[in-house]
């Protein structure tokens, strides 16, 4: 296991992130990189993409999951979600403690696993 200090991964510098495989997919062109990302309690993620599927389980905490164009989702321990290819997002947890995920990307290899967005965040002054 590692922890992600790529520069290329957006979200490293604000969220303690750990690489627990990386792999090429079978699908051409295609990586499947498994991540535990470690939440502490009221910190967001900030808004960001992905290169590809995000299929996400929640092991610890709550996790407030704003995805954009969708209603908000609360997601206690044990909940499950996926957001779709480049589709903007933002984390928050909503504790106890720290929130624990674990998220399996399949992404274009090559390409950051993370990247900061506008997109999907409110308007100043909201």
């Amino acid at each position: 296991m590692t922890t992600v200090e790529d520069p290329h991964d957006a979200l490293a510098g604000t969220l303690q992130r750990t690489e627990l495989q990386h792999e090429r997919s079978s699908i051409p062109g295609r990586d499947i990189v498994q991540v535990l990302t470690e939440i502490p309690e009221g910190v967001e993620s900030g808004w960001h993409i992905h290169p590809g599927e995000e299929v996400g389980y929640i092991l610890a905490g709550t996790v407030e999951m704003r995805i954009d164009g969708r209603p908000t989702l609360t997601l206690p321990a044990g909940s499950p979600f996926l957001i779709p290819p480049r589709t903007p997002h933002n984390a928050r947890d909503l504790g106890p403690g720290t929130g624990r995920m674990l998220s399996t990307y399949l992404v274009e290899a090559q390409e950051p696993i993370a990247t900061f967005t506008d997109a999907g965040a409110p308007p100043p002054g909201a």
